[in-house]
């Protein structure tokens, strides 16, 4: 049987000591690399995704600031909705200037209709924007903007893989000849991705739905998934990977359920989440039971 294993976000800023840690990451991620140790050779495949953020992005601090003047950034947690935007509690930087490469671009043949966006002479007016991104999260029925702590900032110390999970899968590709493939997310700064397969708000090209993954993905007779966290993006990724997967093939997904945990506060949605993916069909099981015999 071919076996990918698709390790979710194993990144240090989740682990303790991370800027948004998850208390017992390290626990899952040990689990992680006993199975990689165990079974390396009977896994065809490993692809890990990174949370991979700017500095001012819209999911931390410094991209907003107080509407009243002040300049004061949300705190970590903050959550702001379109009704907060409308009434002028907060806005965007007036000083951010967007990237001149994918990570601050924008497609019309992704985003839709740019008429709520632009200003009056037609131009891309961030404040119009960031309305109308709300708005289109809020519909979907997942989200509003949460202000997270800064994570995963790309080139930190927070971005890279935990210690066990990296020495792993480095022994699994000297053993196996095999390479780890590397899928980076949430780049962007002007929408999440919580999905590693897609942004909730799709802007650009690289933030909509991962066809390409998602295809090789179903090339997998058994898909192993794994990471952090349970509550946001191995919830949400996996939503997305079934609700694109033959309804009659779902058996062919394993959520490992200790090597995942969620964010604190937010175990209900961990709890919903696999609740939910087992009535879809997708196998629920721990790690040690996760390769045939």
């Amino acid at each position: 049987m071919t076996t990918t294993l698709l390790i979710i976000d194993p990144q240090k800023d989740f682990h303790p000591g991370g800027s948004l840690a998850v208390p017992t990451a390290n626990e899952d991620a040990e689990r992680i690399a006993a199975l990689i140790r165990k079974h390396g050779t009977a896994i065809d495949r490993i692809v890990a995704t990174m949370d991979s953020h700017p500095k001012l992005h819209i999911a931390h601090p410094s991209f907003w600031v107080a509407g009243d003047g002040s300049g004061m950034h949300p705190d970590p947690f903050t959550i702001i909705s379109a009704a907060d935007l409308v009434a002028g509690k907060w806005k965007p930087r007036a000083n951010l200037i967007l990237p001149v490469d994918e990570s601050g671009r924008m497609d019309p043949k992704v985003f839709g209709d740019m008429g709520n966006v632009l200003d009056e002479a037609g131009v891309f007016s961030l404040e119009k924007y960031c309305l109308e991104y709300s708005r289109r999260l809020e519909a979907k029925g997942r989200f509003q903007i949460c202000v997270w702590p800064e994570h995963c900032l790309i080139g930190s110390a927070g971005h890279a893989v935990v210690g066990s999970i990296s020495q792993a899968i480095s022994e699994w590709s000297e053993a196996t000849g095999r390479s780890v493939e590397w899928v980076l997310k949430g780049q962007n700064i002007l929408t999440e991705m919580y999905s590693a397969m897609a942004a909730d708000v799709p802007v650009s090209q690289a933030t909509a739905f991962n066809e390409p993954l998602h295809a090789s993905l179903l090339q997998s007779e058994r898909l192993l998934v794994c990471g952090q966290a349970m509550s946001h993006c191995v919830n949400y990724t996996v939503r997305d990977i079934v609700d694109h997967w033959p309804t009659d093939k779902t058996s062919q997904i394993f959520l490992l359920t200790d090597c995942s945990s969620a964010v604190p506060g937010f175990e209900a949605a961990a709890e919903t989440f696999q609740k939910d993916m087992e009535a879809a069909g997708v196998v629920l099981q721990q790690s040690s039971n996760a390769m045939p015999l």
